[in-house]
């Protein structure tokens, strides 16, 4: 693995996380229901820092090669959406708009997964668990959605 690459791809997955960090669960959130399975705020960054690790790793074992032009596509689509996903959703509290980001995330990461798979089999294996995790984000903002009716026609 190239190196260089790497840090690269690290640098977008942390300027992604950025808006994470600057779009945090507020109080809105805390005031909204959610369900009893919600996972607690702690595991969310644990969860990620791991994840952009792996999502790098797998950029910078596919970047080099040949053929992979829809893989690097659906990398950087992902990229964008994710980015995009804690603004909407914790900034400016569209539960609804956050649902329609997410699903169009599930869909870039799995995308993404298959593009990657197919060219380096450890990449795509990397993406496995971006893909469960955006599995779950995507639940829990549906179920936010469907528990807080009001709070999403509200924000819409």
């Amino acid at each position: 693995m190239d190196w260089m690459l790497f840090i690269i791809f690290f640098a977008a997955c942390c300027a992604a996380a950025s808006t994470g960090a600057m779009f945090m669960p507020d109080q809105w959130y805390r005031d909204i229901d959610k369900p009893g399975w919600t996972p607690p705020d702690w595991v969310f960054p644990v969860t990620w820092t791991i994840l952009y690790v792996a999502i790098a790793v797998a950029a910078a074992r596919v970047a080099p090669l040949s053929e992979n032009a829809y893989a690097m596509g659906f990398w950087a689509l992902q990229m964008v959406l994710n980015a995009l996903w804690s603004p909407v959703f914790f900034g400016l509290h569209k539960i609804k708009a956050g649902a329609i980001v997410v699903v169009c995330l599930w869909l870039a990461v799995l995308g993404a997964m298959v593009a990657l798979w197919s060219l380096d089999t450890i990449a795509g294996i990397l993406f496995v668990p971006y893909l469960i995790w955006v599995t779950i984000a995507a639940s829990l903002n549906l179920t936010i959605w469907k528990l807080n009716p009001e709070e999403a026609a509200e924000a819409a």
